[in-house]
């Protein structure tokens, strides 16, 4: 009878496990692209929307939408969520900006709601980007970078994004460049567009300017069902290089500090030979009585 009770336990609990464990949603998403995390419910209908990285909760929206918390502004906010994570007020879902490969991992929803409570699991894995698929620059501070995309047809649609900031686009009859005040204050007037290439080029560079930047291109005169096409560079922008080795430094340095040196030492002979003299001539007074006489002619 035992035995029985024990068999059964256990099928109760595979069974459990098989079919109501939380649903898991398999997600693929390139380095620097964004990921969208859907809910598929809207807040109205519930009372609180829970966004847990690893058991780390992350985002949270209240019934009322009074409290709603995003990255590390969450009591458990994990930092490397620093300015990527959005919100949808209406939906609850969770849009991860600029990803990384180490926010793979994954990502758990809780629906709580006054009658239930549901979970929604997402394994999130992010892919580097291919070499081939990645054009890399490399600049030194104060350089200027072009990055051209190739050629250009006069009907493609050319957005440039800056870690999903969008910092110029490109149509057919006009172009814009930084409209957004974050990339006004990032890039402030060093960003070109050739209208004719589409290439973007960055002038005056700072080493803030080193990161990701993808060029999202439609091609076609009608936007339904054109061809999206998406290509990244890579840039990098390092110090001034003042030319000399490390070893050649080091040796400037030594001279200096011989050359100082001898000059503190001839300082301290002068000072000393001046003060014998003065000595002698004083013991030579005072043996002649200490007068001088003068002779005036």
């Amino acid at each position: 009878m035992a035995d029985r009770l024990n068999v059964l336990l256990v099928l109760m609990l595979l069974f459990d496990h098989v079919f109501f464990y939380p649903y898991i949603v398999g997600v693929s998403v390139m380095e620097g692209d964004s990921v969208t995390l859907n809910t598929d419910a809207e807040t109205k209908q519930q009372e609180d929307i829970k966004w847990y990285f690893n058991d780390i909760r992350i985002a949270e929206i209240s019934g009322d939408l009074s409290d709603i918390c995003t990255d590390v502004q969450c009591e458990d906010g994990d930092e490397r969520f620093r300015n990527r994570l959005k919100l949808d007020n209406q939906t609850g879902s969770l849009t991860i900006t600029n990803i990384t490969n180490t926010l793979s991992g994954l990502y758990e929803l809780k629906l709580i709601s006054s009658s239930s409570i549901s979970e929604k699991i997402f394994n999130v894995t992010v892919y580097g980007v291919p070499a081939t698929e990645q054009d890399h620059k490399s600049v030194k501070e104060g350089e200027s970078v072009t990055l051209d995309p190739g050629v250009r047809k006069p009907s493609d649609v050319m957005t440039w994004y800056y870690n999903d900031i969008l910092i110029a686009e490109i149509s057919r009859y006009q172009s814009k460049i930084c409209e957004d005040e974050q990339c006004k204050e990032r890039f402030r007037d060093r960003l070109k567009l050739d209208h004719q290439t589409g290439s973007l080029t960055i002038t005056h560079t700072t080493k803030a300017d080193s990161g990701l930047y993808k060029l999202n291109i439609i091609s076609g005169l009608r936007r339904i069902n054109s061809g999206v096409s998406v290509k990244r560079f890579g840039v990098t922008v390092t110090g001034l290089d003042s030319g000399l080795s490390s070893g050649a430094v080091a040796g400037i340095v030594v001279a200096v500090l011989l050359v100082f040196a001898v000059v503190v030492a001839g300082v301290i002979y002068y000072r000393k030979q001046k003060a014998g003299q003065y000595e002698g001539g004083t013991r030579q007074n005072e043996a002649g009585g200490g007068e001088m006489h003068r002779t005036y002619v």
